[in-house]
């Protein structure tokens, strides 16, 4: 394979999920972004964490994740738990409120994706997801 169609192809894939996220945000009517959602995810999955770790997790910068917590908290998405052993330390906890949004978020996300894959054969969506596996072991491997 050339690099042009190599460049082609990584454009396309780009374009299609920068499009996916643009029209979820245009459907999700929260007044919450990707990373926002992102962050949700995280901590419902791993638990509790420092901001520090979640940042680190994410791969965000420490200044924005902390712009990314306030608007989370002041919603009552997130709450704070203070360490009883250290007082300079606190934890970052997914709250009940933050657990339906994000299911509201899932659920729209969900459905974007139906309609988008929708325009596939059943044959192109095993086509795809083989390849989306493959490269997800060659990234593993490296």
């Amino acid at each position: 394979m050339n690099d042009q169609t190599v460049f082609e192809l990584i454009h396309a894939m780009e374009q299609v999920t920068n499009r996916m996220i643009i029209k979820w945000n245009q459907s999700f009517n929260e007044g919450l972004g990707i990373s926002h959602i992102l962050l949700l995810s995280h901590l419902k999955r791993d638990g509790k964490m420092k901001p520090i770790d979640l940042a680190e997790s994410l791969g965000i910068a420490p200044s924005s994740i902390s712009h990314l917590i306030q608007k989370l908290s002041k919603r009552y998405y997130i709450k704070r738990i203070p360490d009883l052993n250290d007082k300079r330390i606190s934890y970052l906890e997914i709250t009940d409120e933050g657990l339906e949004v994000l299911k509201k978020a899932a659920e729209d996300g969900h459905q974007l994706q139906k309609n988008t894959f929708a325009q596939l054969t059943n044959e192109e969506i095993k086509q795809l997801l083989a390849i989306y596996q493959k490269l997800n072991l060659t990234l593993d491997q490296m």
